[in-house]
């Protein structure tokens, strides 16, 4: 899988999910990524370090240009532990927990994480705003209620499954009530 079109998959994912999502400075993206499904082999069987750091240098950018709050998945090994800036866990009250994410216990893009955040920890789970699912990770249990799904033109980066959603207030009080758009 050729890295240039994986960066250029990854702008254009981030992209949509910014523009759908419509998240203000402070909130939390996560995003879950299996690079051995992007490189079209199986989940966890072959983690690949060029690859996060391809669709990283992507996703990091992007998102601290509008101030949002980057948080990465872990692997099942970790538990779906999060790497997130130590800012955004304590703002969040999240609990940090002890374990450094190495490609084959955590995953390649969490490692990455652990390098390229300014002061990078992990915790064990969120309440994101918005995620980006790069090879059927299973973000979910990390998003707000309610998750309403984003369609893309884009489904795939490389070779693995993409999914994208975003969050809404629950909408209560039945057939009498008036919602805000």
């Amino acid at each position: 899988m050729e890295l240039n079109t994986i960066a250029q998959q990854t702008r254009q994912a981030v992209s949509g999910l910014l523009e759908a999502a419509n998240l203000k400075p402070g909130q939390i993206m996560v995003v879950g990524c299996s690079t051995s499904e992007v490189v079209g082999q199986k989940i966890g069987t072959a983690s690949n370090l060029e690859v996060a750091q391809t669709i990283m240098a992507e996703l990091l950018p992007l998102l601290q240009e509008k101030g949002i709050y980057l948080a990465v998945q872990c692997c099942e090994h970790l538990n779906r532990a999060l790497v997130i800036e130590e800012e955004a866990a304590e703002k969040y009250g999240f609990e940090i927990v002890s374990v450094i994410p190495a490609p084959k216990a955590g995953g390649s893009l969490a490692a990455v994480a652990m390098e390229r955040f300014d002061s990078p920890v992990v915790v064990e789970k969120i309440v994101a705003h918005a995620g980006i699912d790069i090879g059927d990770t299973f973000i979910g249990m990390h998003l707000k209620h309610v998750a309403v799904p984003v369609r893309l033109p884009l489904k795939n980066i490389g070779n693995a499954h993409l999914t994208l959603a975003r969050t809404r207030p629950k909408l209560i009080g039945g057939e009498r009530a008036i919602y805000c758009k």
